[in-house]
């Protein structure tokens, strides 16, 4: 289960609310400037993050350090990724990663809200993966009272 991904856009507010129309959702201002989370509030907790054209996600600095947006990077880094429910639990995820020698690192976003394990695909493409138990913390968060909370209220749709 895809639970939100992220995009990058040249008019992220314009996608935005094209989304939010289309989910009969709601866009809000994200937490990286110039970006946006779009939701229709459905039981999955289902998002899109409509971030400005060129910017990346980017493995932290050492192995404790989360992942951060970095704005027009040369890279081959992305700023796609998405958060999925799997079956396999943290250990075993921390044990292919570490086979792999891709980075791995189970972290809270913000305050608490939920944990979420980043696994870096080839280094480069962050996957955060919701092993069981940690799914129940993600859905309670992407509530519309805990959005609000977080992000505030949602933007008004832009005319066209």
């Amino acid at each position: 289960m895809i639970h939100h991904i992220s995009i990058d856009a040249h008019n992220p507010l314009r996608v935005a609310s094209v989304l939010a129309e289309i989910w009969n959702g709601k866009a809000y201002q994200f937490l990286y400037p110039g970006s946006y989370n779009v939701m229709p509030f459905d039981s999955y907790g289902t998002a899109v993050v409509v971030l400005p054209q060129g910017t990346v996600w980017a493995p932290g600095a050492d192995n404790t350090k989360s992942a951060q947006l970095l704005p027009d990077a040369s890279t081959d880094l992305v700023a796609i990724h998405a958060a999925i429910s799997v079956p396999t639990t943290q250990q075993q995820i921390e044990q292919i990663g570490q086979r792999e020698g891709w980075r791995v690192l189970t972290r809270d976003q913000g305050d608490g809200a939920f944990r979420l394990i980043e696994f870096w695909l080839e280094n480069r493409i962050l996957f955060e993966f919701l092993p069981p138990g940690f799914e129940t913390q993600y859905l309670q968060t992407m509530q519309p009272e805990m959005i609000e909370q977080i992000l505030g209220q949602p933007i008004q749709p832009i005319a066209a």
